[in-house]
């Protein structure tokens, strides 16, 4: 396998990510992780969001009628606010180390950080969003790069699953300390 980029999802994997245990604990009937995830990634209200045509007031009353939320929109944007936590201290060593060998991209709904990546694709000003096949194929037109020749690390299933339905190598890495290994491989 021959590897010219590494497309890295930011939340969950560079960043410490917080909201799914408050989302559980608002919306029980959700029941997994897995649950949420799937609506949260299909959720009209969050794909306006994160692509950048709706703003947060409107984002957030539809979430709450989306999921039920016994929370107003201003508890809602507050705890929101606070769900991408710090970068792990490890992550620009770790990325210096490997950005003279790959081309390195964020691939994120929403959040990006310049100055770690040569290049940034985040979903609200791509326009596109993570699952979605057009997102990946974006990001590879835009960095002349054939879908084998990339790999895709991210945190989400379901995220996985479609970057390797479009070609992508793709890896499921729950957190930080998993990325190494799974980058060795």
């Amino acid at each position: 396998m021959r590897i010219d980029a590494i497309l890295f999802d930011l939340g969950g994997v560079m960043l410490e990510l917080r909201g799914v245990e408050r989302m559980l604990e608002w919306s029980p009937s959700l029941g997994t992780t897995d649950e949420l995830w799937r609506r949260w990634l299909g959720s009209p209200a969050v794909r306006a969001y994160e692509t950048g045509r709706t703003g947060r007031d409107a984002f957030a009353d539809a979430i709450i009628a989306e999921f039920g939320l016994p929370v107003d929109a201003e508890t809602f944007l507050g705890e929101f606010a606070w769900w991408p936590r710090s970068l792990h201290p490890d992550a620009g060593a770790l990325l210096a180390s490997l950005a003279s060998r790959y081309r390195l991209a964020s691939l994120s709904n929403t959040n990006e950080l310049p100055a770690l990546f040569h290049h940034n694709f985040p979903s609200f000003m791509v326009g596109k969003l993570k699952p979605d096949a057009d997102y990946f194929e974006h990001v590879l037109d835009a960095l002349g790069i054939a879908a084998d020749r990339a790999l895709f690390v991210d945190d989400n299933r379901i995220n996985v699953e479609a970057a390797r339905a479009v070609g992508l190598h793709a890896r499921q890495v729950p957190r930080f300390e998993a990325l190494a290994p799974a980058l060795a491989e």
